[in-house]
Order: C-alpha cells, then sequence, then structure tokens
C-alpha cells in the first residue's frame, strides 16, 4: 500500500463505522463483503463484530470463530437445532467476556449447560429466554443460583396461549429476590404467578431496577397492587403493566403513585381501565414521557388524550390503537403536538380517514412509522387527495407504512401514497382487497427504496405482469394470494435480491415455482410453504442441498419430520417449521 495513502487501523475503524451506519440488521453483511477487500479490512471488520449467532453447524468451528472475532460479548443461540448442553459446556472452556446471553425459541431451559457455563463465563448481565416451550420452578432457581450478576432478565413469551402450570408464584418470588441487581425485567405474556406480591418484591428488592413488562391479560395486578410496588421504587424509567380494577373508578393513590415516578419515560397500560383524570394529572406532573400506548385502553375519551398531548410534547412513540373515539378533527389537532413523534399507531380507529394521515405527515416533521390498519383510508375522493398534495408535497422522512385491512383503499390513493413518501421502506397492505397490481407496480418503479413489501390476502394481486427489476426488495408475502408458478418465476427474476419470502396457503404454486424462487434468489434465507397442497413434501430435502443460504423453511403439508432430518436440517445451518 502507497505509504502516502496509509491511513492507521483506528482511523479505518471509524470509517467503517461511520459507513456501516444505517445498515441496521445488515451490519455483519456489509462488514462481510469489506473484509475480503483487504487484510487490514479482515482484521479490522473481526474487531468489530461483538455479537454472533451460532447455527447447528457452526459447532465444530466455535474455536476458529472465537478466535477470530476476540471482542464477542453476545450469543445469540435461537436458531441452534441440537444439543444445547453440550454446546454450551463447550463454550465454557473459553475466554470470553460474554454480558449477553438469547437462549429463546428452544423447547426448554439447557440446566446441565447453564451450569457449567456459568462456572467458567462470570460476566454475563443479560439473559434472555423467551418463548420457552416449558419452564418449571428449577429453572427459575438454576436460573438465580447460576448469575446473581443479571441486570437484564426476560422470561416473556410470545404465544398467547401458553401457560406454564408447574411455575409458583413462591419460587417466582425468591428468583426476584435473589437478583437484586435487575434493571430490566420482561415477564410479558407469562403465567398467573406474576402477582401483586411478585412485582412489590421486585420493587423493593432491586435498587437498580429501570424497566418492567408485565404486559398479560388476565395477571394478577391490581391497581392497589401496582401502586404500592411503584410507591417503592419512584426511580422507575418505563413501566408496562395491565391494570385490572373491581370497579369503573381509578383510586387517587394509583395516580398519586404513577405522578411520583419523575423519571419515566416509557408508560404502557395496554388493555387497563383508566381515565381522563389519570391523564390530566399525568400531564399536570410534568413526567418526561418520550413513549406513550395506550392500546384497548377503556374509559377515557379525546379531552384526556388532548389534555396530555397538550402538556407532554416530546412524545416519540405514541399507540392509540382502538381508541374508536377519534375523528378526523380530533388527530387534526392533536398531530399539532407531536413534532417529536417518529412513531404513531392509529389502527382500528374505526373512523379516521386519509385526512388523518394527511395530517400526521403535514404537522408531525419527525415521524418515520405510521400505522393506521382497520380504518377507512381512501375512502375521500381521489380529487381532494389529490389538492392535498399541493399542500406539503413530498415527506421523505416517512420509512414505514401500515394500512392493512382499509377496504376502501385504491390504486389511485396508492399510487399517490408512492409520490408523497419517497424515502418509504416497509408497505404493508394486507387485505386491502380493493388494490390491483397496476398500484403495486407503480409503487415497486416509483419507490425504489422498498425493503418490505406485505401483500397478504390481496387476492388482486398476481405481479404476474411486472417487467422491472426491485433489486431492494428483501421481504415479499404473498400469504393466502392467488399466485401461481408462473408469477414466481417473473418474481425470482426481477426481485432477486429476496432474503424472506412467504407463501403460506398459496393453493396455484407448485414445487416448480419454489424451484424458480431456488435458482433465482441466491440470498434467500427463508422461505413458508404452509398449507401450500400442490407443492410436493419431497422437495424440502432438495431445498437444503440446492440453497445453502437458507435459515428457516415452513414445510409444506404432509413433510414428516423425524430425528434423523431435524439432525440433517441442524448439520446445514436450516431450522424446519411443520405445521400441523
Amino acid at each position: 500500500m502507497d505509504e502516502d495513502l496509509y491511513l492507521p487501523n483506528e482511523c479505518w475503524e471509524s470509517i467503517l463505522k461511520f459507513l456501516s451506519d444505517g445498515h441496521g440488521d445488515d451490519n455483519h453483511y456489509y462488514f462481510q463483503a469489506l473484509s475480503v477487500a483487504s487484510k487490514q479490512f479482515l482484521s479490522i471488520t473481526n474487531h468489530l463484530r461483538f455479537s454472533l449467532n451460532i447455527y447447528g453447524p457452526t459447532r465444530p468451528f466455535i474455536h476458529r470463530l472465537f478466535k477470530r472475532f476476540t471482542n464477542l460479548t453476545s450469543l445469540d443461540l435461537t436458531c441452534f437445532d441440537g444439543d444445547l448442553d453440550a454446546l454450551l459446556s463447550q463454550i465454557s472452556c473459553f475466554r470470553l467476556n460474554l454480558t449477553s446471553l438469547n437462549l429463546s425459541d428452544q423447547p426448554a431451559i439447557p440446566t446441565n449447560g447453564l451450569r457449567a457455563f456459568s462456572k467458567k463465563i462470570t460476566t454475563l448481565t443479560s439473559l434472555i429466554c423467551s418463548n420457552i416451550d416449558y419452564i418449571y420452578n428449577s429453572d427459575l432457581t438454576l436460573i438465580s443460583d447460576c448469575f446473581p450478576l443479571l441486570e437484564v432478565l426476560d422470561l416473556s413469551n410470545s404465544n398467547p396461549f401458553h401457560v406454564d402450570f408447574d411455575i409458583t408464584n413462591v419460587v417466582v418470588n425468591a428468583m426476584l429476590m435473589a437478583l437484586p441487581k435487575l434493571r430490566k425485567v420482561n415477564f410479558s405474556r407469562y403465567n398467573s404467578s406474576i402477582n401483586d406480591l411478585s412485582l412489590l418484591h421486585l420493587c423493593k428488592n432491586c435498587e437498580f431496577l429501570e424497566e418492567v413488562i408485565m404486559l398479560k391479560e388476565g395477571l394478577f395486578l391490581t391497581q392497589h397492587g401496582v401502586a404500592s410496588a411503584i410507591s417503592e421504587r419512584t426511580t422507575l424509567r418505563s413501566i408496562s403493566v395491565i391494570c385490572t380494577s373491581y370497579d369503573d373508578n381509578i383510586s387517587s393513590y394509583f395516580i398519586d403513585s404513577l405522578v411520583n415516578l419523575k423519571c419515566l419515560t416509557c408508560l404502557d397500560l395496554s388493555f387497563s381501565r383508566i381515565s381522563d383524570q389519570l391523564l390530566s394529572s399525568i400531564a399536570m406532573g410534568g413526567l418526561p414521557l418520550t413513549r406513550l400506548v395506550l392500546q384497548s385502553c377503556t374509559g377515557y375519551s379525546y379531552d384526556g388524550i388532548f389534555s396530555l398531548l397538550f402538556k407532554c410534547r416530546c412524545i416519540q412513540y405514541l399507540d392509540l390503537q382502538k381508541a374508536e373515539f377519534l375523528t378526523d378533527h380530533h388527530v387534526v389537532k392533536l398531530s399539532l403536538f407531536l413534532g417529536y413523534s417518529v412513531s404513531i399507531n392509529l389502527s382500528y380507529c374505526n373512523i379516521l380517514t386519509d385526512s388523518s394521515l394527511f395530517a400526521l405527515v403535514r404537522n408531525c416533521a419527525s415521524l418515520s412509522e405510521i400505522k393506521m390498519e382497520h380504518t377507512t383510508i381512501g375512502r375521500e375522493s381521489v380529487g381532494k387527495l389529490s389538492k392535498s398534495l399541493v399542500d406539503f408535497g413530498v415527506s421523505p422522512q416517512l420509512k414505514s407504512l401500515h394500512l392493512a385491512s382499509n377496504s376502501w383503499l385504491r390504486d389511485e390513493s396508492i399510487k399517490m401514497f408512492a409520490f408523497i413518501f419517497p424515502n418509504l421502506q416497509l408497505l404493508d397492505l394486507r387485505s386491502c382487497h380493493g388494490i390491483s397490481e397496476e398500484g403495486i407496480f407503480h409503487v415497486l418503479r416509483t419507490g425504489c427504496k422498498i425493503r418490505h413489501l406485505n401483500l397478504a390476502y390481496c387476492v388482486g394481486v398476481k405481479l404476474l405482469g411486472m417487467n422491472f427489476e426491485v433489486p431492494k426488495l428483501k421481504v415479499l408475502d404473498l400469504s393466502y394470494t392467488l399466485v401461481d408458478d408462473e408469477t414466481l418465476y417473473i418474481i425470482s427474476k426481477n426481485c432477486c435480491g429476496l432474503l424472506q419470502l412467504e407463501l403460506k396457503c398459496c393453493y396455484h404454486v407448485t414445487e416448480k415455482g419454489v424451484m424458480h424462487v431456488l435458482d433465482n434468489c441466491t440470498q434467500l434465507r427463508e422461505i413458508n410453504l404452509g398449507y401450500c397442497p400442490r407443492v410436493h413434501y419431497n422437495i424440502v430435502d432438495k431445498m437444503v442441498l440446492s440453497k445453502p443460504s437458507l435459515r428457516k423453511i415452513t414445510a409444506p403439508p404432509c413433510y414428516y419430520s423425524n430425528e434423523k432430518k431435524a439432525e440433517f436440517f441442524s448439520r446445514h445451518g436450516c431450522r424446519l417449521k411443520v405445521l400441523y
């Protein structure tokens, strides 16, 4: 290298960090491309890697990976299929300064492996065990015994039907008492063992506690219990709870306790009964709220939310889903107080129309995400919409637009959205039955930055006439549509950069169309063929061999999985999901 052009590693490191900003989840792929440019770049990108996902085939090469990436602080084992106990025991033999371990989406807690892991790696402060099929009392005891320095603990479950009958509140409370350094706890959708006493133990015992998430309908959390607990920890920054009430009254004790949380930046009371008085009191209390979630809350009205937003003008994330009393006129007024908002959810506000959407875009200069599903967008005349374009031109800041189940939406509106939002990256049009491929083609031609497009249940969209490339499209959902093999051939030729393709319940797709996708989409990582009756189950094994990039396959009907096949998939780094 010419000495005049030489830069020390520290300078290159700063440059590569700067260039990689904005790549988000693709950072690792970006660094991978840089690493082949020179030995110097290889060394620098190795130094910049702090997290690692481990798959089944990775295990024999772990010693090489740990030698290469010397600054690792986080391991993600969510996609590992195999003996987790043996893997964790193997990892414990290396000198690692790990602070975070993710074991989510596994059938059970690997007790033997965790015990071996904790004896050698004592730096762990974050343990994520979400969506575990079975958790027992002994697992909770093990966690508290092995990792007494935990600051972040996630035992949430996203399955609304999941119930852990083997957990008792006595053991839950004992675990919380044994982890005094906890800062963040997530028990969302957990079992009924979480009660007022659990929350009280948590708040009294953990002096560093900042964030509590306990969101599940049916949890035994009462207004009085929540008030008593948070009164013990007035330094809380974030609280997400569902409060039950024996009557329609919101106690002054509950209100005073919330208002006394002077550091509170995030408040989530989803599915709770609240009141205008509560919202007004929060406003008068001057809490530094940046995130407010009132999803499916009852008992409050426009007056209450107006008084809060009028005072709290720094809210960045606002969720008023299912506030059915909201009108376009209300949203126009509220939007004037949301200049700092980056994300707004007004889904299931049934009577809102395009006027609300345009008011948000016009008045909220920082807005990057809007959710208005199950509304009446598209109901206003196209002529009126065209006139409104003159008022504010384009809105380059908006990146995500969720408009699922808007039955009034038509191609004319979609075309205008493409003009107004030139930097749109995510567009969700699920169950918008009034649109056709003409509108979608216009969006894809104009909005060349679209990375995620959801057209599930859009039976009027087939994409057969696509004659242009969409190189940046990464995720495409065509579930429950009429796409066939010919359509898949055209899509795969023009969207060759796809990483994820959803084809659930596509009755006209056969293995011929699937092979088109595998041949042309060279980076494909996930494909969903669930309930595709014309796709033969034998294709699944061939897919793994022909497409090394695949990491997750949802199998078509009649596919039978056994231990031998599971091991086969694991060796190739691919997870198989079978729907029954």
